[in-house]
């Protein structure tokens, strides 16, 4: 793919020339400016839009706390708080991710949201999570500014940076009834920054370990009195921690240009890219059981191998409101996403010969467009003199997937595991079209909000979706087929507040799930059925302090049928009978402890299991019933400080817990919970402009991330940041 690769280097050598002639600045977000124009500070919020502004919303997140009394599009289509919301749902803003140095969008989600741990590798983009014991990209569903790109095999590339982001919406718990297929365990949705009608011009500028070099503009403002802009561009590169083959680099542009017709009308239209080299690094082999010291920072990938995403998004959204109780929403959309795999993805010591065995020489290419169009209506007024709610609207999707591949992956190879020449990829089998995939999806949905008293309120929501798959294999044209499914999603809930500032609710909500990605359906998969799924969940939500406290409380229990399992009489053949359950308890608390310390903490417990699920182990059906499912750790936790211990200085120190995990249906390949120590130090130059330092994993932890019984995928080592960071 030499243009891609080109064009994007060129870019980046654009981004980065500034680096190579600031080395002593470095990577802490400018915090967004004043609302006043004129007013430059570093410590207070912006005010995003004006007017109704295509959705853009009246409304900013706090950069502390839990927001509860934002309002959030993620949680419903009606715009309630978490207050108002019988759900899970957190608001995590912008400054606070940037504050923290978080960079990317797995950080800023697993290391502040409830009971999110990341499964991130190569092969899935690096952006796949659990939640509430589901695992995975068909189950935790990722959104972009509302909308979803569905997932291609497994994989999803976009969003990862998080200098345009305004905040990071995490809804726990079944969302298909606002999504549709694929959310049982929950949604996150980044919302990029917005156009503002005041002046804002904010950079920063980075260098770290292993070679690391940030850079990074915010710029936007009026253009005359009815247009405002956004344009956001960040770029990081680095040499990596991986002796070989450990360097990444990125590039993301964002672009938006809002149109106020009048007060009441407002355009929106936004075009985001981002084009990503990330570390060609699949696993590090476990040699008797575990890691090896000197193993622990070599790459065993080969030395020609390469991965490469490029995305595009391209919005438009229109809001109108014709009256103070009709609010008219409508998206149109257009996404592109082009990746690039060639690697040797398979690692395993043979203590016979005391070499690391390779296999798996893959080169894939996924070429996917999404275009569609999703339309609401929302009438705030009464039903039998009791005041109301309601929404109705409509989503439509049609998707085209190209899958190339040199399947079926041959090739290997040995190496010594202590000092070995990483080689070049071997092509056994040509690479060329495999199948390619097009589909077809609409659905209709409503949500009502019946407001009985200042106290007591009824939610409920519906959704029918009906996806179309028509697959053909271009290898093997008999394998072709088409493929008609649909579902049913409800919801309904309640939240008694009584008195301001108090939430208590119940909620019972259903969902789906795809036996696999959707989009990808396979031969083998297509008699099957989505997986349903429904939970009970009830909680507690609580502000106190005048605002500087807030707590939430949850219990929940979810289960999903129809999983793909054997016949225990005929173990070759799959059917749609298997389960799984979770349940368990979140809470998480916010607290001023005094005008110059605050802590966040938040808990997730929870016991997760196979109900029923069978698979075929040397051609016997083996019942995995009561074992704990891949991948989903049953205790995680952070807590967060931050100290303001003198004028202009700020310090913060952050703690992750992820409990053990398995990386197999029979819990086996058992991989070590981990704790991760994070810090960091802030000095107020100017009121424009702040030094930062991040220190990340100060304890030097080795810990997977995820794996199997013969490799695991490791997290990064002990490494540092500073940073210099400016408003003008």
């Amino acid at each position: 793919m030499p243009s891609l690769r080109s064009a994007s280097a060129l870019s980046l050598s654009a981004v980065f020339a500034f680096v190579g002639f600031a080395p002593a600045l470095a990577q802490e977000d400018a915090l967004p400016r004043s609302a006043q124009a004129g007013s430059v500070t570093l410590d207070t919020l912006s005010v995003i839009g004006s007017g109704s502004g295509a959705g853009n919303g009246p409304y900013t997140a706090a950069p502390s706390g839990l927001n509860l009394a934002t309002p959030s599009r993620s949680g419903s289509r009606l715009n309630l708080t978490p207050l108002e919301t019988p759900a899970s749902i957190e608001i995590i803003p912008g400054q606070k991710i940037r504050e923290r140095g978080q960079n990317n969008v797995t950080d800023a989600v697993t290391q502040n949201a409830t009971g999110i741990t990341t499964i991130g590798a190569p092969g899935n983009g690096g952006t796949s999570y659990t939640s509430r014991g589901f695992a995975g990209l068909n189950s935790v569903m990722q959104l972009y500014d509302g909308t979803r790109l569905y997932v291609g095999a497994g994989t999803i590339t976009y969003p990862f940076d998080t200098w345009n982001v305004d905040r990071i919406e995490v809804l726990r718990g079944p969302a298909s009834v606002l999504f549709g297929e694929g959310a049982i365990g929950g949604i996150i949705n980044v919302v990029p920054k917005k156009p503002t009608f005041v002046s804002i011009n904010e950079a920063r500028a980075a260098v770290g370990s292993d070679g690391i070099r940030r850079l990074a503009l915010d710029s936007g403002g009026a253009v005359g009195e009815q247009f405002a802009y956004r344009f956001n561009i960040s770029g990081n590169v680095a040499n990596g921690w991986l002796r070989e083959n450990g360097d990444f680099r990125n590039l993301a542009i964002s672009g938006s240009l809002l149109y106020q017709a009048t007060p009441d009308l407002a355009f929106t239209l936004s075009n985001d890219y981002g084009y990503q080299e990330p570390m060609r690094y699949f696993g590090t082999p476990l040699i008797n059981g575990g890691i090896d010291p000197r193993t622990r920072f070599r790459n065993y990938n080969v030395d020609d191998s390469r991965i490469i995403f490029k995305d595009n998004w391209t919005q438009l959204k229109t809001e109108w409101s014709p009256s103070a109780d009709i609010t008219i929403r409508n998206t149109a959309y257009r996404l592109t996403s082009a990746r690039r795999y060639r690697d040797v993805e398979s690692y395993r010591f043979a203590p016979g010969t005391g070499r690391i065995n390779r296999s798996d020489y893959i080169e894939i290419f996924h070429d996917q467009e999404q275009t569609g169009n999703r339309f609401d209506i929302t009438h705030r007024g009464s039903l039998f003199d009791i005041r109301n709610e309601f929404v109705a609207g409509f989503d439509v999707n049609h998707i085209d997937f190209l899958h190339t591949n040199n399947a079926p992956y041959g090739g290997t190879s040995s190496v010594d595991p202590f000092a070995f020449d990483p080689g070049r990829f071997l092509r056994v089998n040509g690479t060329s079209p495999g199948y390619r995939t097009s589909t077809n999806q609409y659905a209709v949905f409503a949500e009502d909000r019946l407001i009985l008293s200042d106290q007591l309120s009824l939610i409920a929501g519906v959704r029918y979706e009906a996806p179309t798959l028509r697959r053909e294999d271009l290898r093997t044209p008999s394998a072709s087929f088409t493929k008609d499914l649909s579902a049913v999603s409800y919801r309904f809930g309640a939240v008694y507040t009584p008195v301001p500032g108090t939430a208590l609710y119940a909620q019972y909500a259903t969902a789906v799930d795809p036996v696999g990605s959707l989009i990808t359906l396979s031969l083998t998969q297509k008699d099957f059925q989505l997986s349903t799924g429904e939970q009970v969940e009830v909680g507690y939500k609580q502000s106190f302090w005048e605002g500087r406290g807030e707590f939430t409380l949850a219990g929940y229990r979810i289960k999903k049928d129809n999983l793909l399992t054997v016949d225990p009489n005929r173990p070759t053949v799959a059917v749609q009978v298997g389960s799984q359950s979770a349940q368990g308890v979140e809470a998480f608390l916010s607290l001023g402890l005094w005008e110059n310390w605050r802590a966040e903490a938040n808990l997730a417990l929870l016991h997760a299991q196979y109900d029923d699920f069978q698979q075929s182990v040397g051609g016997v059906a083996v019942n995995f019933a009561g074992n704990q499912p891949q991948n989903v750790p049953e205790k995680v936790a952070n807590l967060w400080l931050t100290w303001a211990f003198a004028p202009r200085w700020e310090a913060r120190a952050g703690v992750q817990i992820v409990g053990e995990t398995f990386g197999d249906f029979a819990n086996t390949a058992k991989r070590p919970s981990y704790t991760l120590v994070n810090g960091g130090l802030d000095y107020q130059v100017t009121p424009t402009s702040r030094f930062s330092v991040r220190v990340y994993n100060l304890l030097d932890e080795v810990y997977p991330i995820t794996g199997s019984s013969t490799m695991w995928l490791l997290g990064r080592p002990r490494s540092f940041e500073v940073a210099y960071s400016t408003a003008f």
